[in-house]
């Protein structure tokens, strides 16, 4: 199994370059096809009325398609010197309908976790939680905070027995192969007592496809949450990337995010590998 169509997201938002930099190297590691998918919000750009009234729409456009030919040229630059295959969309429509229908026909997504000190990073309420749980694809999702200087050299594995984080494992086997070492962390209340070591039978199924894993249990204890626990192991374990499983369901024209997945879009600290 190996990646090899990448889709990554551009907007205007500060941290934009770098996240094509780290798809490109990634589309080295497998040499992969790189698309560079630009959605912005359409309501980023406030127009200034004039005095008249009127709404100077011819403004908005021509700013609007400045900084998208910028966006565009800077994704190109950046592949032609990579030497790496890549093609960019801009395609009209409603953010998060477009990028559905674009992730769907890729194998990785390269995404970034939404920054609240930078407007531009913004494109519609869960974006990226919604892209997650809707597209049916593996999401890469990159913190705004820090540097990402190396990603997949120590990789731990969210385990809860669940169908979201065999998903996950599974989807995340090329980066697994690649790593120098991979942990297999299972949370568990105190309560919670288990015949044998949860992670045999996941470390079992990854030695099958070349990879040798760990694995430890954390417990979970009373008035910290599961999320800030794995926040805890995975600063402890000084580790690159983190593999789980996204939790969410639609009530109410609402999207509720679980626990864990929602402490993760809002605080990782690491890229976090995600399916659902």
């Amino acid at each position: 199994m190996t990646y090899k169509t990448l889709l990554v997201h551009i907007d205007d938002s500060r941290r934009s370059d770098a996240r094509v930099a780290l798809s490109l190297d990634l589309a080295q590691r497998w040499d992969a096809h790189l698309i560079g998918l630009y959605v912005v919000c359409q309501d980023l750009f406030r127009p200034v009325f004039q005095q008249d009234g009127s709404l100077p729409l011819a403004r908005l456009e021509a700013l609007q398609a400045e900084r998208r030919q910028k966006a565009e040229e800077s994704f190109l630059t950046a592949a032609g010197r990579a030497g790496r295959s890549a093609e960019w969309r801009a395609p009209p429509g409603r953010a998060l309908d477009v990028a559905m229908l674009h992730a769907r026909h890729a194998d990785l997504l390269v995404l970034g976790q939404e920054d609240p000190n930078d407007p531009a990073a913004f494109v519609e309420p869960h974006f990226v939680g919604d892209l997650v749980l809707g597209a049916g694809r593996p999401a890469l999702v990159i913190p705004y905070a820090g540097e990402v200087r190396t990603i997949g050299e120590n990789v731990l594995v969210a385990w809860d027995g669940s169908r979201e984080a065999a998903r996950a494992a599974a989807d995340a086997l090329p980066l697994l192969q690649h790593a120098r070492h991979v942990g297999i962390e299972i949370v568990r209340r105190h309560a919670q007592h288990a015949q044998a070591p949860e992670g045999i039978d996941v470390a079992a199924w990854l030695d099958a496809h070349g990879v040798r894993a760990s694995f430890s249990t954390t417990p979970h204890h009373l008035g910290i949450g599961a999320g800030a626990t794995l926040l805890n192991r995975i600063s402890d374990l000084h580790a690159d990337l983190l593999v789980m499983g996204a939790y969410g369901h639609a009530r109410a024209r609402e999207r509720v995010f679980g626990g864990v997945t929602r402490t993760m879009l809002e605080s990782m600290t690491t890229p976090v590998l995600m399916a659902h």
